[in-house]
């Protein structure tokens, strides 16, 4: 026998345990391991999942219930090929796994919820602080350039992603955008924020145009926005960057 061999049976074996354990009613067990044994490490597998993905999406887990959370847990480690093992990525492969499905009609909003709870969690455990990038916390926010943190994201969504539960499930989407910011604060719980659309949009061109200084951003804004008196709209602008800086949401001004 030649010493690849036993590597070679070893991983069929690993194979057919795989497969038996995600599709147990079609595919046959590694041959040689007791049926008990091989029921307790499903069970077990299963039960992992299903406990780091309720946790992860946890309005999700409560509007399906239990049977069927545990049919669309099945069906995610059944059919998706994860890109990475960790657990920490889990709930990242879930929301591929269901951004790649056919859309459920029932619940339309389904792909936008679980995009707005993975961001929770993933914004809970980024590693991105805010002294990584150079940046000064006293800079002059209307001659410099504002800086967006790197833990406070802003998010839109066409549904209201925010209120929808066991008891509100809309079926009709509202004709108006739900803009939301997610932000981690000093003590690492993660806070949410309703956003007028002014308000996000400022930060989309914060990202989108870091070259300009804040009063520059601000006029510009005002052009979009069609404001009558733009000095009146750059006042205003001004005092909507100063509170932006004071609750996290900016850090500063680019170097």
């Amino acid at each position: 026998m030649s010493p690849e061999a036993p590597v070679d049976g070893l991983h069929a074996q690993l194979d057919a345990l795989a497969s038996w354990i995600r599709e147990p009613a079609t595919q046959a067990p590694p041959p040689g391991v007791e049926q008990r044994r091989l029921d307790v490490y499903r069970e077990l597998f299963f039960n992992n999942v299903a406990g780091l993905l309720g946790g992860n999406f946890p309005v999700l887990r409560r509007i399906h219930g239990d049977e069927r959370w545990q049919a669309l847990v099945h069906a995610f480690y059944r059919d998706h090929d994860s890109h990475t093992p960790l657990f920490t990525e889990l709930g990242r492969e879930f929301l591929r796994y269901l951004e790649a499905r056919d859309e459920d009609a029932a619940m339309p909003w389904l792909r936008e919820l679980a995009h707005y709870e993975w961001a929770e969690l993933a914004l809970q455990i980024s590693e991105a602080t805010r002294e990584d990038i150079a940046h000064d916390a006293h800079g002059n926010l209307l001659a410099g350039r504002p800086l967006p943190s790197p833990l406070a994201w802003p998010l839109a969504y066409a549904w209201p992603v925010h209120r929808i539960g066991p008891d509100y499930q809309p079926m009709e989407q509202p004709t108006e955008p739900t803009l939301l910011l997610l932000r981690r604060e000093p003590d690492g719980h993660v806070s949410f924020h309703s956003l007028s659309p002014l308000t996000f949009r400022l930060l989309q061109r914060l990202e989108q145009a870091p070259e300009l200084s804040g009063h520059e951003q601000l006029e510009a804004l005002a052009a979009e926005a069609g404001a009558q008196d733009a000095d009146a709209f750059v006042r205003d602008g001004a005092a909507m960057l100063a509170q932006l800086l004071h609750e996290g949401t900016l850090i500063g001004t680019r170097p």
